[in-house]
């Protein structure tokens, strides 16, 4: 079987030697999944190229996937490869773009949820408009992530274990003081938990620079059997104040990014 772009066709006769460097070329232009599916079948010479580190490190080079510490290595090339091209935020409608689509409301304290404009103190990310607004008893929401219907195999991540990278953007008013909760839990398939990040909760003091905070944790060598993750996060304002002065909360995220050597 030989590439012609996309195709694949018949050949019958001899296959001609390629010189190492041309063979990996040719298979640099090449879409990945049929690298891995169709070429690495051909014969040994094709498969022992498909397997090697180089190749897989030159398509990281060319397609801009680095890891986020220069010394730190991938110990699999290719699979540091396909889990960065396919890495995304598993949390949907993070940033109250679709009101509140995708959340589960387990409190809704004072006078509710409600979604604000970002207007006094932008995001880092300034593509961020808007965020979700607690009141002044408790507001909590929850999003579950099936990571099999996401893409994510059980054998996959009993295995290879890659890291769970977890991110949160919250912020209090400056005129009232408030708190803020975050929950993440590692599930196995009766959705009890295996691994729990629960920080204790954040106190804001009234008249304060209301400046955006992020929570992050990373979640490595948990252990099979995940199967879900549960997110969970809110808080309130403290002083009991009417309307939507507690906790800001909005951009959280949820990815599934490859580990490096340590």
């Amino acid at each position: 079987m030989l590439m012609k772009t996309d195709v694949l066709v018949q050949f019958t006769g001899m296959l001609p030697v390629l010189p190492l460097d041309v063979l990996e070329e040719m298979l640099l232009n090449v879409p990945p999944q049929q690298v891995v599916c169709v070429c690495r079948l051909v014969c040994r010479e094709w498969k022992e190229v498909v397997d090697s580190d180089s190749l897989w490190r030159e398509r990281c080079r060319r397609e801009g996937y680095q890891t986020c510490d220069a010394t730190k290595l991938p110990k699999d090339w290719r699979l540091f490869y396909f889990l960065f091209k396919k890495r995304r935020n598993l949390l949907k409608n993070p940033r109250a773009d679709d009101k509140f689509k995708g959340w589960q409301i387990m409190e809704n304290g004072g006078d509710k949820w409600k979604i604000e404009p970002v207007e006094e103190v932008p995001l880092p990310d300034n593509t961020v408009q808007k965020y979700f607004a607690t009141s002044y008893l408790t507001c909590r929401k929850s999003q579950l992530i099936d990571l099999e219907k996401e893409g994510y195999r059980p054998s996959f991540m009993d295995d290879f274990q890659p890291d769970i990278i977890i991110s949160d953007w919250y912020a209090p008013r400056w005129d009232c003081g408030s708190e803020y909760e975050i929950c993440v839990e590692l599930l196995n398939r009766k959705k009890k938990p295996i691994k729990k990040f629960s920080p204790d909760t954040v106190v804001f003091q009234q008249w304060n620079d209301q400046k955006w905070n992020q929570m992050t944790h990373v979640f490595k060598n948990y252990g099979p059997g995940v199967r879900y993750i549960r997110f969970i996060h809110g808080g309130n304002d403290t002083q009991f104040w009417a309307g939507w002065y507690g906790i800001r909360v909005t951009n959280s995220s949820v990815e599934i990014f490859p580990s490096v050597d340590r």
